[in-house]
């Protein structure tokens, strides 16, 4: 049958799974397959397993009440494997790597970070507040100036200045946080965010990871929207 795969642990990882849901609409018993030193946390599945939040809520569930007694490798949601002797082959053949990443991730856990810019009115007047070229091409504008190359040039000064002044930002706040973490993570940064950044942070330096979130929202502006989230499983160092 096939079989929902969670997590990869270490043999000795207590996994007490009881009381824990599995993914599906009927979803089995978590169980673990043993193989030498290592352990999979699985569940029967006899449907396909898509995204839905119940599930996503489960999976997650799952490796939470994993990581309260160990590390874990998280794995990404969707897994599946065709049966018991599918799952013991892969911890054998590939024992010494998942053992490595244990190793790695041991009393870690991962945050991320991310920033956006929640009100940019506050920036555009600085930066047109900064720039003569760029004032003086408002002015221009706002005394009249048809010129139609006036409000395409001014948008795309101000667009630049923008963006450096938040790539500054995002390298300082990165220099800020990274010594915190055992390992880390730069994202290509999406829509309206300009920093997205997560850490592998072990338990000894979670405090002052705190301690350096209450610092950095005590001085930047408050048109900067910063969000932290964790602890979380380490799927982006798995």
């Amino acid at each position: 049958m096939p079989l929902y795969v969670y997590s990869i642990t270490a043999e000795d990882h207590p996994c007490r799974l009881d009381g824990a849901h599995g993914v599906g609409a009927d979803p089995s018993a978590l169980r673990t397959i043993s193989a030498g030193p290592l352990k999979a946390v699985v569940s029967d599945v006899n449907q396909e397993i898509r995204p839905k939040r119940r599930d996503l809520t489960a999976h997650q569930e799952v490796q939470e009440r994993l990581m309260a007694d160990g590390t874990v490798l998280p794995l990404q949601f969707g897994y599946v494997a065709a049966d018991d002797v599918a799952v013991s082959e892969a911890l054998q053949s590939n024992a010494e790597g998942y053992l490595a990443a244990l190793g790695r991730l041991q009393d870690c856990a991962e945050y991320h970070v991310r920033a956006s810019q929640a009100d940019e009115a506050p920036l555009l007047k600085q930066v047109l507040e900064d720039l003569p070229e760029a004032r003086d091409l408002n002015d221009r504008i706002r005394g009249g100036d048809r010129d139609p190359g006036l409000p395409i040039a001014l948008g795309e000064m101000v667009a630049r200045e923008v963006q450096a002044r938040q790539e500054d930002l995002a390298a300082s706040l990165s220099e800020a946080l990274i010594p915190l973490s055992r390992e880390h993570l730069l994202h290509p940064s999406s829509g309206s965010d300009f920093l997205n950044l997560s850490l592998l942070v072990p338990d000894e330096h979670k405090d002052n990871l705190r301690a350096a979130e209450a610092d950095i929202a005590r001085d930047i502006d408050g048109s900067v929207d910063l969000r932290f989230s964790g602890p979380l499983p380490p799927y982006s160092f798995v």
